[in-house]
């Protein structure tokens, strides 16, 4: 009998004629809720059902934080080497090279200046994008030459950390990083210059135990993790059950961690009040 069975093999439908949905249309956030890419975009990436803030990259914080999108973008072609010709399941170089095709960066880390409410800024931010943000040579000296620009050019600097930690297939040359930023941010301290550290899911390892807590003010989105190890590494170390939030923004702040937690969509005005407050210059509408 016809009916249960096919008479002719796979699908006739002329690709021309399929109807596909595109990508990135629509996006669900943790919680289930379902929103309209183009409306979450207007939103500054955070979700107008629940608040939940997506994860975005430096391109997008750029956006939100410069005049009309506009800066310069400082050392945009350093990429890191292998001195150690570290090799896994691939080769470090061939690991570096699918990720800047993926994401279309050259690592994990982009430096940016422009005005911001009227002023210069600088702003480094991390991509997790880029093998999850990890901490290599290359964002180390990034940060480091950001820092030097700005005790040249007598600028505030704000570092937006997004990172897994210290990648691995830079063994102890990733490590060094973590000494090299905290003397360059030591030498921006000496300058009088303000530097805002912003913490955003997730910023680990030796990310966190680096830069991303040295800020003369240290600010989080909701939600965000932050911590040295991950709560499951925590747990099997101590053998203990975890307090409820463990090692999000909100948690970070009740214990002291964080000097406040800021909405993406209030954060350029609140950067600039607390770079105001620092100079002790008057405040900028």
């Amino acid at each position: 009998m016809a009916w249960f069975k096919r008479t002719k093999k796979g699908i006739q439908t002329a690709t021309e004629d399929k109807k596909d949905v595109p990508k990135g249309l629509w996006y669900k956030s943790p919680t289930g809720k379902i929103v309209d890419a183009e409306q979450l975009e207007k939103n500054f990436y955070v979700s107008p059902e629940d608040g939940y803030h997506v994860r975005i990259g430096s391109k997008e914080y750029f956006e939100i934080l410069f005049d009309d999108a506009k800066y310069k973008e400082l050392d945009k072609n350093l990429t890191a080497k292998d001195p150690l010709k570290f090799e896994d399941t691939k080769k470090y170089p061939d690991r570096l090279k699918d990720a800047q095709e993926k994401t279309g960066l050259k690592d994990a880390i982009r430096t940016g200046v422009g005005k911001s409410k009227g002023k210069d800024l600088v702003v480094v931010c991390m991509d997790f994008r880029f093998v999850g943000g990890s901490m290599g040579s290359v964002v180390g000296e990034k940060i480091a030459r950001a820092a030097d620009y700005c005790i040249e050019h007598k600028l505030p600097l704000m570092i937006i950390s997004k990172s897994g930690g210290a990648r691995m297939q830079e063994a102890v040359y990733s490590l060094m990083q973590m000494a090299k930023t905290s003397v360059k941010l030591a030498q921006l301290a000496e300058a009088k210059l303000p530097y805002i550290s912003l913490c955003t899911d997730p910023t680990t390892g030796g990310t966190t135990a680096s830069f991303a807590m040295l800020g003369d003010i240290n600010i989080s989105e909701p939600g965000a993790l932050i911590g040295f190890a991950g709560p499951r590494v925590v747990k099997d170390t101590t053998g203990k059950d975890l307090p409820e939030g463990f090692q999000r923004s909100e948690f970070l702040l009740e214990h002291g961690f964080l000097d406040f937690i800021t909405q993406r969509k209030e954060l350029k005005n609140k950067i600039n009040l607390y770079i105001d407050l620092i100079l002790n210059q008057p405040i900028r509408a």
